[in-house]
């Protein structure tokens, strides 16, 4: 597995593993690096550890309160990355600026919201955080529904090619439905539906939402559990409490609920019980071709009270031109972003982001400082640092839908989001392995190191669909997203498992999730050093990588380079 944060990166996540007591990491091999502030920080031209953990330790400390968009730690993360690209020589990425303002609009759901269901006359008062999360994508201060049907929709999937239809001879219009996460033949563990225990698109959230939207319902609720999700209730309840970010409806087309949220497996239960109904039934029929929805009989009634505010964030991106080609470009890319301060929280409020993505963003400054030391590439390098990845990927979708550098003219993007900071590793985890020709130089380079390429371990948990790579994809650029992987050189796959485990049950997306001067940063090294030599062939070459054969954003790139291609 490589040991990066559920909802950023591919690895082996066991699934019970929220639920473990925590186990110790492997022990660190080398000596920590002494860290001065980077502001003072004498940085080397080689990528060198004590240089990239000064990066992470300002990045993640407190006096950057979370680097919540919109924040004052937002403000001294853009300024912290403007320094370091103008230390570097870098030009601005953005015309004459190193910024690239995303409009967005932040909601705070009121946090004593209680979503109130009638079932069969009897009465349930589910409470925010404990029984269920909800907000709203619409930009009102106040939403709500008023004994809106609940009416069960499997896992909420319209998917012609699969011939599937959650919704078949349904109208929700005014209701509320009810579905599970992931999609079908996860839990049944069929390979003949869909892809079997690999997520699609249909199984994330995300797109469960959209389809609730364009199909007219009022609400939408996904029942919680962690072996679908790959998550636990805790992750969930902390990434939807506090302030929440989406783009404006004017930059975001996507259809929009008046809301939509989360509950609980164990309400869920008691819901499905006293209307009469199995859960577990349901679901092994929902993983069936021909399911039809089921009435719950029950109706909800809500009233969600949001404070509203129309902000803005920053994208921060430089540039190093290339010699001969300055108008290609290979984009590296990390989110700066994380989940800021939760107020009214007991002890340490603040989710430092440590690793998700601290590290991500120290990595592409690392890589930076190494092409603008050692590197003359003929074509540009474009180091772009992206907000709101917390909030649904926001950042890169507005930077795909606005590029600084034409996307038919951006030869690849090789995302990097939440490091291994556990040693080195025999092998490299590559997620959605099997997608792109990007994949054949960065064997050549492995093959050399010895270490072996493989799939994310858990393909369950839909890691391709979860970090900022994908906005590229969609659009057609091929995108790379590969991180050190669970066979660690200490200790071997029992070690990496052991870490990673420890970091999501104890740390990821919590306040836990800090800078510790005591990580084995030999691994982060190998893995940057990997990076950098896949975009340095790329940069210095004339190669136009595509999708595989086969591969849905294949004919997106081909479309694209044709409309540029001379007669």
């Amino acid at each position: 597995m490589s040991l990066r944060p559920l909802l950023c990166f591919a690895g082996v996540i066991a699934l019970a593993a929220c639920n473990r007591a925590p186990v110790e990491a492997p022990a660190v091999t080398t000596p920590a690096p002494a860290i001065a502030p980077a502001s003072t920080h004498d940085f080397a031209p080689e990528i060198a550890a004590a240089d990239f953990a000064a990066h992470v330790k300002t990045l993640a400390s407190d006096e950057f309160e979370g680097r919540a968009p919109g924040s004052a730690g937002e403000e001294k993360t853009v300024a912290y990355l403007e320094a370091q690209f103008k230390r570097l020589g870098l030009k601005p990425g953005n015309g004459d600026s190193y910024f690239q303002t995303v409009p967005m609009t932040q909601t705070t759901a009121d946090a004593s919201t209680v979503l109130d269901l009638d079932v069969a006359g009897k009465s349930h008062a589910l409470k925010f955080g404990t029984d269920m999360v909800i907000g709203t994508r619409t930009g009102q201060p106040s939403v709500g529904i008023k004994d809106s049907e609940l009416v069960f929709v499997g896992y909420g999937v319209d998917a012609p090619e699969q011939q599937w239809n959650d919704y078949a001879g349904l109208n929700v219009k005014g209701k509320t439905v009810v579905m599970l996460v992931n999609d079908p033949g996860f839990h049944a563990k069929d390979e003949s539906l869909f892809e079997g225990r690999r997520m699609t698109y249909y199984g994330r959230w995300t797109y469960k939402f959209e389809e609730a939207a364009r199909k007219g319902a009022a609400a939408a609720l996904i029942i919680h559990d962690t072996e679908g999700a790959s998550y636990g209730w805790d992750v969930v309840k902390n990434s939807w409490s506090g302030e929440q970010f989406d783009l404006r409806a004017a930059d975001d087309p996507a259809p929009r609920l008046p809301i939509q949220g989360w509950i609980t497996g164990e309400a869920a239960n008691a819901l499905f019980a006293d209307a009469g109904l199995d859960l577990d039934a349901l679901r092994k029929a929902a993983n069936q071709r021909g399911f039809k929805p089921v009435p719950l009989k029950a109706k909800a009634t809500t009233t969600l009270n949001s404070k509203i505010a129309e902000k803005s964030s920053r994208n921060v991106m430089a540039l190093l031109p290339g010699s001969a080609k300055p108008d290609e470009a290979i984009v590296y890319m990390a989110h700066w972003d994380h989940l800021g301060k939760h107020d009214g929280e007991p002890g340490d409020n603040i989710y430092n982001g440590a690793i998700d993505n601290a590290t991500g963003v120290a990595g592409i400054l690392e890589i930076a400082e190494k092409f603008v030391k050692s590197a003359q590439p003929m074509r540009s390098v474009l180091f772009l640092a992206v907000t709101l990845e917390e909030s649904g990927l926001l950042g890169s979708k507005y930077y795909v839908a606005h590029p600084s550098v034409p996307l038919n003219k951006t030869v690849a993007v090789i995302n990097i989001d939440a490091m291994s900071t556990y040693g080195k590793s025999k092998d490299m985890v590559v997620t959605g392995l099997g997608s792109s020709e990007l994949e054949d130089i960065l064997k050549a380079i492995t093959d050399g190191q010895g270490r072996v390429l493989h799939a994310e371990a858990t393909p369950e948990s839909g890691f391709y669909f979860r970090s900022d790579h994908f906005n590229f994809a969609k659009a057609g650029v091929p995108a790379l997203y590969a991180e050190g992987g669970e066979d660690l050189a200490v200790g071997g796959v029992e070690a990496g498992r052991k870490a990673s485990e420890e970091y999501t049950a104890n740390r990821y997306h919590k306040p836990a999730d800090e800078f510790d001067p005591n990580w084995n940063l030999e691994g982060v090294l190998q893995d940057l050093e990997t990076l950098y030599s896949v975009g340095l062939t790329l940069a210095d070459g004339e190669q136009w990588p595509n999708w595989y054969q086969g591969n849905p954003f294949r004919a997106a790139r081909e479309a694209s380079l044709k409309a540029t291609a001379k007669p």
